[in-house]
């Protein structure tokens, strides 16, 4: 039986058509140096070297819903984030990163230690990945790409197995880094197409998530976004809305902190048995999933109205349906214990993401605006357990 497969061509002109048939030996050779030229080689800020930076993300409402139709509000955060530097060179190469992609310890003990700090799986696969499904999207999209190779090598600090979007993050470095290496814009990989290809490159390694990462990741700041069947459906895409600096701005001055396990385990296996209830249409998953977006619907209308005691119920009330279709057992003690010392403190909690982590935010303080007291409180607490504790500091771009 004869294999079909689909197939995607381009015709280029030669270099004949360019300069014409008349044309001497001399502009032949002329056209042939400048084929060979490295464009851009005289400076390393030009395009043959390209560094680029994403920020780690924080769900404020409506996730786990974005993997489900739903809808979900989100930040970027400049605490945490992965970058990559790509210059061209003869041949393509992926470096591996010394800390997250090793391959030569000081004996057993070292290995063991790394190996249950790190995990088995570094960024570079990541790198490879993301590699792989840009030459495809390129070859899908009609993008015919120059001759040239390059080296990537990234870097991050997002703390791992948190549910912060790490591996996204790093993904989506490399995307951007793409792009200008290969000279592409918005016009030819639109902005609303950018977060599923992402996703995609995650989905080919197996990695659960949704889309919200990727999105806010690629628009940056504070984001609004729906992904409503129906809207999917007909766009191939959700309908994603940056809100204005003047909420961000708001937004950015309430005490937000982040707590999380400083020895935590994977945050892929949080979701348990709800991507299968949900498919065999599951009345309490259905119903829990068009509640998380209601919540986001009614954020989204806090934060405009800048009410900070609403956004705390707000997110209290994430995490209360959250726990109610998860179950302890899914969530995991720690993550509860977390949660529970937050409450305990007066703050409202939720979880930013996945697991392993826990987003806070301290209540509006009694005829005052200093939260100091509020904070200092809850880091306390938190690192009397052992917990991690960090003030969060949203980010979005200048100019935007």
């Amino acid at each position: 039986e004869t294999l079909r497969l689909p197939f995607w061509g381009m015709r280029m002109p030669g270099a004949f058509f360019l300069i014409g048939a008349a044309a001497s030996l001399e502009e032949y050779q002329q056209l042939d140096a400048c084929f060979k030229r490295q464009p851009n080689s005289e400076g390393r800020g030009g395009k043959s070297h390209v560094r680029t930076k994403t920020y780690a993300r924080v769900g404020l409402m409506g996730n786990p819903s974005d993997g489900f139709n739903g809808k979900t509000l989100a930040t970027t955060v400049s605490n945490f984030w992965a970058s990559v530097e790509l210059w061209e060179s003869e041949q393509l190469r992926l470096l591996p990163h010394p800390l997250y992609d090793p391959s030569s310890f000081s004996g057993l003990a070292d290995l063991h230690f790394i190996g249950r700090r790190e995990g088995y799986y570094g960024g570079t696969r990541l790198l490879m990945a993301t590699c792989k499904k840009f030459q495809e999207l390129c070859t899908s999209s009609g993008i015919a790409l120059p001759r040239k190779n390059f080296t990537a090598r990234y870097d991050t600090n997002v703390p791992r197995q948190v549910g912060l979007a790490g591996s996204s993050a790093i993904v989506a470095s490399l995307f951007k880094a793409l792009m200008q290496f290969y000279d592409l814009t918005a016009e030819h990989i639109p902005l609303e197409r950018q977060p599923s290809f992402i996703l995609s490159v995650e989905q080919e390694l197996g990695i659960q998530a949704g889309l919200q990462d990727r999105v806010v990741q690629v628009y940056e700041g504070l984001v609004y976004m729906d992904f409503d069947a129906a809207i999917m459906e007909e766009r191939g895409h959700g309908k994603y809305e940056r809100m204005p600096r003047r909420h961000f701005e708001w937004l950015s001055s309430l005490p937000l902190f982040l707590a999380y396990e400083s020895d935590p385990s994977d945050s892929g296996k949080i979701h348990s048995n709800i991507r299968a209830r949900w498919d065999a249409k599951d009345p309490e998953v259905l119903q829990a999933m068009g509640h998380f977006a209601e919540l986001a619907v009614q954020a989204r209308t806090v934060i405009e109205a800048h009410d900070h005691a609403k956004l705390c119920d707000l997110m209290n009330e994430n995490f209360d349906t959250r726990r109610k279709l998860y179950g302890d057992a899914c969530l995991g003690s720690n993550n509860l214990r977390m949660i529970d010392i937050c409450r305990s403190c007066g703050a409202a909690a939720k979880f930013p993401g996945s697991g392993g982590a826990v987003l806070g935010l301290c209540r509006p303080a009694a005829g005052a605006e200093d939260f100091s007291k509020g904070l200092a409180a809850v880091r306390e607490a938190l690192e009397a357990d052992n917990f991690v504790f960090c003030q969060l500091d949203p980010f979005m771009p200048e100019g935007l």
